[in-house]
């Protein structure tokens, strides 16, 4: 049986390079687009896409390469860099006649997220994140022995046809994994929801290694050019976090700081999957983030 968001409609919609994204839209008013992360798809959304349907017009794609979206193949870096990904939501959003949004990110949305208010600067009004820290942050504080927390991040950076195997001989137990390791509530998944997201990650092992190289090629390359140009984030910015940084050493709201110098960064005691463990925590700091 297939899972949606109760009273969303969904849409099939043209992105970037011909690329259909799937998206559940519902409500009138200031327009908010929920991306999601990794290992999961749009109905991580669920707790939070409601309460905003409200008052918002809210979108929720699966990104590509994700859920029913296409997953086109890796044809160069751009397939699945951060850059071609945040270009589909916003053309996904102005074919819906969406031309300015509010955007929150979790994970790998989280970076989408970032770099559309990076390069859509006109289009993005508001940027909330949960549980990263830019792209070009997130290598340089990984040393040593600590950085077999992101043991994933280096298995998919290799080339293409290593990982890919690897992941698909063993799906179910790789992506379970995360879903395992990052929570503090595992309740706050369903069985529902765990067994979707593990069918859809099973479907798409070669386009979520796709866009986690990008991650460490080309998106690097797009932050260095950024802070080459002193280009910040000058839009009302939240970050929320786990303490990672004194798990690992450093200073996250500094780190981000220096991309969004008025961010008003926030720890959360949950896990890593926080619209769905702490809902009512991100619905609170999202429509504060509104109001800025």
């Amino acid at each position: 049986m297939t899972i949606t968001l109760p009273g969303f409609d969904y849409h099939r919609v043209r992105a970037a390079d011909g690329v259909d994204l799937s998206v559940a839209v519902a409500g009138s008013g200031p327009a908010v687009v929920l991306l999601h992360g990794f290992p999961q798809t749009h109905l991580m959304w669920r707790h939070v896409a409601a309460d905003l349907a409200a008052d918002h017009t809210v979108l929720v794609p699966d990104l590509r390469g994700y859920g029913a979206s296409d997953k086109p193949a890796e044809a160069g870096e751009d397939t699945y860099s951060k850059r071609t990904m945040a270009a589909d939501v916003v053309e996904v959003a102005r074919a819906l006649g969406v031309d300015s949004f509010a955007l929150a990110g979790h994970d790998r949305g989280a970076l989408v997220a970032t770099r559309a208010a990076l390069d859509h600067p006109t289009v993005v009004t508001h940027l909330l994140t949960l549980d990263v820290l830019p792209t070009l942050d997130m290598w340089d504080v990984l040393h040593g022995a600590d950085a077999k927390v992101a043991w994933h991040l280096y298995l998919m950076a290799q080339p293409v046809g290593v990982p890919e195997p690897m992941i698909e001989a063993t799906a179910d137990s790789f992506f379970s994994s995360f879903l395992d390791d990052w929570v503090q509530h595992p309740d706050a998944i369903p069985g529902e929801y765990r067994a979707e997201y593990l069918r859809a990650s099973r479907e798409a092992v070669w386009s979520i290694v796709a866009d986690y190289r990008a991650t460490a090629g080309v998106d690097v390359r797009h932050d260095l050019e950024d802070r080459r140009l002193g280009r910040t984030l000058d839009l009302p910015v939240t970050v929320i976090q786990q303490d990672w940084g004194s798990a690992l050493g450093y200073d996250a709201a500094a780190l981000w700081r220096a991309w969004a110098p008025a961010v008003d960064h926030r720890t959360l005691d949950a896990g890593h999957f926080m619209a769905e463990e702490a809902p009512t925590a991100v619905i609170t700091a999202l429509r504060a983030l509104l109001t800025r």
